[in-house]
């Protein structure tokens, strides 16, 4: 038996399209493969609606994350109240992830948020607004936020002017 690398792991419940899901995160994140791949059978057909060989689920690993994606049906869809967090150490990085996940159908959303063409969330945040909200009671830091909410992508120069006055 294999040891536990990773206690918790999040499942991501798809329609139909995991696989192209997990082909364009692969691609996106560094340090980022594809492991196991189950396929449907023909047992259990009349509760999940899927053909015998398409895909059931995917393990796969984003930046040395194990994570899993699920066809599953259309039972189910993605909102905000789950996201993915990317913490960006440079503009650079954020630009590059917020390209990435925009493009072909996703959706910029306010504060840092978007929706990749598949309906999930992200976060795409700069490591120096959560390494700064330990002073979240300060003026600087009050007013780091208010710059904040009127972004969609975040910039860290404006942030940074806003936080230093």
């Amino acid at each position: 038996m294999a040891a536990v690398t990773q206690r918790i792991t999040n499942c991501l419940w798809f329609d139909s399209d995991a696989e192209e899901a997990v082909k364009l995160y692969t691609s996106i994140f560094k340090n980022s493969s594809v492991g196991q791949i189950v396929r449907y059978g023909k047992q259990g057909f009349e509760f999940h609606g899927k053909p015998a060989g398409s895909v059931m689920t995917i393990l796969f690993y984003l930046d040395g994350q194990e994570l899993m994606a699920l066809n599953g049906g259309p039972i189910f869809k993605f909102n905000e109240a789950m996201s993915m967090i990317i913490n960006c150490e440079t503009q650079e990085e954020i630009d590059y992830y917020w390209e990435k996940l925009t493009e072909n159908g996703g959706e910029e959303s306010m504060c840092g948020w978007l929706k990749d063409k598949f309906g999930v969330s992200w976060q795409v945040t700069p490591v120096l607004f959560n390494e700064l909200s330990a002073d979240y009671e300060s003026d600087a830091y009050k007013r780091m936020e208010t710059a904040m909410y009127s972004m969609r992508k975040l910039d860290i120069r404006t942030l940074m002017d806003a936080y230093n006055g």
